[in-house]
C-alpha cells in the first residue's frame, strides 16, 4: 500500500507539473500581452511597461514559469502600485480586477462549490444505484423498460432544462420552494439545506442516469459471473445471493467513478452555479474569463486539475476497497 502510494504521488507531481506549464504557457506567453490586460485599457507605454517588470515578463520563459511555481508553493511579493503586498502560499497572484488576492477569491467560493458538489453527488449514488439495480433485477420486464427510457431521458436532458423545470415546477407553480438563494451552512444550516435542494436535484439527476446505466451493466455481468451461479445452484435465496456476493463487486465500477466525478464537480457545474446564483468556483470562472482575468482563471484550472488528479487516486483506492479481486499494484 505505501508503494502504491509513493507512486501515485509521484505519477501525480508530474502530471501537475505538465499542468502547469500548460497553462502558463497557454494564458501568459499565447499571443496577447498580460502586461497590458493587469494594467487595464487606459495605461499609457510606460505603465505598462512598469507593470510588465513588475510580474517579470521580461524574464526568460522557463524564469517566468520558476516564478509562477514558487509563487505556488511559496508565496510572492506583488506591487501594486502604492505598496508592496506580499502573498502566501498557495499564491496564485492578484486579480487584474481589484488586486485581491486570487487565494482568497477561491476560498471564499469553495463552500458553495463543495456544498452543490456534496449534495449532487448524494443524490446521483442514491438514485443512480438503485434505478441500476432495480433495473437490473427485473430484467425483461416493464419495469426495467421504464426505468431505461427514464435513464435516457434523464442522460439526454440537459441540466438548464431540467433546472428550469424544477424552479417552474417548485417554486412558481407548487410554490412549495422558495427560488434559490445561497446562504452559507454556517449561518443558517436549515436554510442552507432548503435553498440547494433544487440545485442538487437538478445536478444529481443528470448525474444519477449516467450511474444507472453503469450500475445496471454492472449487475447483470456480475450476476452471470461462475461463483454466482454456483452459490445459486446450492440453493442460496435470491435476495441474500444479491445483497451480500453480487452487490460489492457490481457498485465496485460506480464508487470508482463517482469519486473521479466529485473532482471534476469542482469546475465543471458551471450551468448549474449560474442558473441557480450560487457563489461558486464555477461561476467565477465564467466572469474571470469575459473580464479577461488571467490569475483567477490560471488559479481556477489549476486547482479543479489538483481535485481530479486526486479524486482519480482516491477512486482506485475505493474500487479495490469495493472489489477484493483488485489489487493496488
Amino acid at each position: 500500500m505505501t508503494g502504491y502510494f509513493l507512486r501515485r504521488a509521484a505519477g501525480a507531481l508530474a502530471v501537475l507539473l505538465v499542468l502547469s506549464v500548460v497553462v502558463y504557457a497557454t494564458f501568459y506567453i499565447a499571443p496577447g500581452d498580460p502586461a497590458r490586460l493587469a494594467c487595464g485599457p487606459r495605461c499609457n507605454p510606460e505603465q505598462i511597461a512598469q507593470v510588465r517588470a513588475q510580474l517579470s515578463l521580461g524574464d526568460p520563459v522557463y524564469v517566468q514559469h520558476w516564478h509562477f511555481l514558487q509563487g505556488i508553493f511559496a508565496g510572492h511579493d506583488y506591487s501594486t502600485g502604492t505598496a508592496v503586498l506580499h502573498c502566501d502560499a498557495p499564491c496564485f497572484g492578484l486579480s487584474y480586477q481589484n488586486n485581491q488576492q486570487v487565494t482568497d477569491m477561491l476560498i471564499e467560493r469553495l463552500p458553495a462549490t463543495a456544498s452543490l458538489a456534496v449534495g449532487a453527488m448524494a443524490v446521483a449514488l442514491l438514485l443512480g444505484t438503485a434505478t441500476g439495480l432495480l433495473s437490473a433485477l427485473r430484467r425483461g420486464g416493464i419495469t426495467e423498460r421504464v426505468l431505461t427510457w427514464l435513464t435516457l431521458a434523464g442522460t439526454a436532458t440537459p441540466v438548464f432544462i431540467s433546472g428550469l423545470g424544477l424552479l417552474m415546477l417548485f417554486c412558481a407553480y407548487l410554490a412549495w420552494l422558495p427560488f434559490p438563494a445561497y446562504v452559507p451552512l454556517t449561518e443558517d444550516p436549515e436554510q442552507w439545506a432548503w435553498n440547494m435542494l433544487l440545485p442538487w436535484a437538478a445536478l444529481g439527476l443528470l448525474e444519477s442516469a449516467k450511474y444507472a446505466r453503469l450500475m445496471r451493466s454492472s449487475t447483470l455481468e456480475t450476476l452471470a459471473e461462475d461463483h454466482i451461479r454456483t452459490f445459486r445452484a446450492y440453493g442460496v435465496a435470491e435476495r441474500k445471493l444479491v445483497t451480500r456476493h453480487a452487490l460489492r463487486g457490481a457498485v465496485a465500477p460506480v464508487v470508482a467513478l463517482s469519486a473521479a466525478d466529485f473532482g471534476s464537480m469542482f469546475g465543471g457545474a458551471v450551468l448549474t452555479e449560474m442558473m441557480f446564483g450560487l457563489p461558486g468556483i464555477g461561476a467565477l470562472l465564467v466572469h474571470a474569463t469575459t473580464t479577461l482575468d488571467l490569475p483567477v482563471v490560471v488559479a481556477v484550472v489549476m486547482v479543479t486539475g489538483t481535485a481530479v488528479v486526486i479524486a482519480n487516486i482516491v477512486a482506485d483506492v475505493l474500487y479495490a476497497a469495493a472489489d477484493r479481486r483488485v489489487a493496488l499494484r
